[in-house]
């Protein structure tokens, strides 16, 4: 098919082969109805990064569904389709799901091939379900999970049936809530739907324990140094030789290489590859690169601590409801603060969650955040059905239309 990565560079680009996830779907029968928007090779928070257009939210279509796989998540929670992929590199998944109110896994590092995907940062990309809800996404997980020998970062791991967790009760199972994802600038309504979450799980018989995850603060940084350092030099194929794109306008071969990336490319695209050239470059990479990566390490350690003491992390998934079409696009750092509670989960490489947990006063749905140990996506699914089970969220559907 047509595979193009919502960018101009790919406009008439047409796959040779399917992804390993898509030839799993087939065999278990799937029907490929389309493809979806996306923000242009998965950067950005909005889906407002496309060549092609702008996705919009269903709940509201004044406001965007998040991103990068904002489409996928906006036509499941529109009723287009029953359930869809996305990539996660920084949020991808997790964040739209909150922001559309649909159900997004970003499974453990190597837990599905990414054998076949487009790749823009590839110590933190991972493919996974977005779905109408947990079932379907147990469902759709075990699908596509398992060794790849395409992928020398897929994991040699058993591949459990995610259902058989579903409809275990949570009694006694300790959940941290770290102190560092409530923060200052958190939207009010966000907050107040997360802790009553909250509140839901441990009527259910979970404990709660306050952790912390100290090296937080430092995620973002890290992230924008490592993604951006990955992208440049994934992105270097993209040259106008030997496939997609090439400029009609070029006067030798170095000339053609410029213009096509120059043309080809979009600015939130153009942006990352400089940033990431920028910190590979002779006297930058020990400043930069390798301090972002001991970072990284830190951030993985601050888990492995927080999951001796619990058996799963619970935090708001998106700092805001979903924001305005056009309101964060003039400023790259405001616009990359809406991945602030996803992207440390992609950094330490553990599975993460996003689940319905109520709407805002304006009727915007607000998601909530479950973490778990790597490999053990059984327990997220567990204590998330368990959640959906008890609350109602999950049985309210966006009336597709333009708000005033």
């Amino acid at each position: 098919m047509r595979t193009t990565c919502a960018s101009h560079i790919l406009h008439n680009f047409t796959s040779p082969y399917n992804a390993t996830v898509i030839d799993r779907l087939e065999k278990a029968g799937y029907v490929h109805p389309g493809m979806t928007n996306m923000d242009e090779f998965a950067m950005g928070s909005s889906t407002e990064n496309s060549f092609y257009q702008v996705t919009r939210n269903p709940w509201d279509t004044g406001r965007v569904p998040g991103g990068s796989s904002g489409g996928s998540t906006a036509a499941v929670a529109a009723d287009e389709c029953i359930a869809a992929l996305g990539s996660d590199t920084g949020g991808s998944i997790r964040q739209p799901a909150a922001l559309c109110g649909v159900v997004g896994l970003k499974p453990t590092y190597g837990r599905v091939s990414r054998y076949g995907l487009i790749a823009f940062a590839s110590s933190l990309d991972q493919i996974g379900p977005i779905t109408k809800d947990v079932t379907d996404c147990a469902i759709l997980l075990k699908a596509i999970s398992g060794h790849d020998p395409k992928d020398s970062t897929s994991v040699g791991l058993p591949v459990p049936d995610y259902t058989k967790v579903l409809g275990r009760d949570i009694k006694g199972l300790r959940l941290g809530i770290p102190r560092e994802y409530f923060i200052s600038g958190i939207d009010p309504s966000v907050e107040s739907c997360v802790k009553e979450a909250v509140r839901a799980l441990e009527g259910l018989g979970a404990r709660t324990v306050e952790i912390s995850l100290p090296h937080t603060e430092y995620a973002i940084a890290a992230y924008y140094i490592i993604a951006t350092a990955e992208a440049s030099s994934n992105l270097a194929r993209y040259d106008g030789v030997k496939y997609g794109y090439r400029t009609k306008d070029a006067d030798d071969l170095i000339g053609m290489y410029m213009k096509t990336r120059d043309e080809g490319f979009g600015p939130e695209v153009k942006r990352r590859i400089m940033l990431g050239t920028y910190v590979l470059s002779a006297g930058y990479y020990d400043a930069y690169y390798r301090k972002a990566q001991q970072v990284r390490t830190l951030i993985k350690g601050d888990f492995e601590r927080a999951f001796q003491e619990v058996d799963a992390i619970v935090t708001p998934t998106s700092p805001t409801p979903a924001f305005r079409v056009g309101e964060r696009t003039a400023d790259p750092l405001q616009m990359y603060l809406s991945d602030i509670f996803t992207i440390s989960v992609n950094l330490a490489g553990i599975p993460g969650l996003s689940i319905p947990c109520g709407f805002t006063g304006d009727g915007l749905p607000v998601g909530l955040q479950i973490l778990g140990r790597d490999f053990d996506e059984e327990r997220i699914l567990q204590i998330a059905y368990a959640y959906e089970q008890a609350t109602e969220w999950r049985k309210r559907r966006p009336e597709i239309g333009v708000r005033s």
